[in-house]
C-alpha cells in the first residue's frame, strides 16, 4: 500500500498552470479582426501590449484583473487565417487566470466587431462544379 501511495503522490502534488484557452471564429476577415483585437486590448481595456506581429498574427499583453492584484499576468491573442473560408480563428490565452477571463475577452471582441462593423459579411457561395455527362465529357450548350 505504501508503495502505491509513493507512486501516486508525485502526480497529485504536481503543480501546473492552467492551460485553458477560449476561441472565436470571426467572419469579418483578418484586417478588421486584427484591428478590433488591438483596439480592445489597448484602448478599451487599457492593457499594455508587450509584443505584436501582424504578419504572424499574434499579440502579447499584460493582463490586469482584480483577481491578480496589482501584478500583471501574461496573456496572448492569436489570429489564425482560414485558407478556405476567409474566416479568422482568434485564440485567447491567459494561463495564470481562470478560463472565464479568456472567455470574457473573446465575448468582448465578438461584441466589438458587431458594434464597429455591423453584422458579419455573408460568405459567397462556393461555385457549383460543372456537370459532366455520363461519358465524362462536359454537356453541350
Amino acid at each position: 500500500m505504501c508503495f502505491a501511495l509513493a507512486l501516486v503522490a508525485p502526480l497529485a502534488l504536481r503543480s501546473e498552470e492552467a492551460s485553458a484557452k477560449s476561441a472565436y471564429e470571426s467572419a469579418y476577415g483578418f484586417d478588421r479582426t486584427w484591428n478590433a483585437g488591438m483596439r480592445l486590448v489597448r484602448v478599451d481595456l487599457g492593457l499594455k501590449i508587450s509584443e505584436k506581429d501582424e504578419g504572424a498574427g499574434y499579440l502579447l499583453f499584460d493582463y490586469l484583473s482584480p483577481e491578480s492584484g496589482k501584478k500583471p499576468v501574461p496573456g496572448s491573442m492569436e489570429f489564425i487565417r482560414s485558407r478556405d473560408t476567409g474566416a479568422v480563428r482568434v485564440v485567447v490565452q491567459i494561463p495564470q487566470m481562470p478560463g472565464y477571463h479568456e472567455q470574457v475577452l473573446v465575448d468582448s471582441l465578438a461584441r466589438k466587431l458587431r458594434n464597429d462593423y455591423g453584422d458579419p459579411p455573408k460568405r459567397a457561395p462556393a461555385p457549383a462544379p460543372k456537370d459532366a455527362g455520363a461519358d465524362g465529357e462536359a454537356p453541350e450548350s
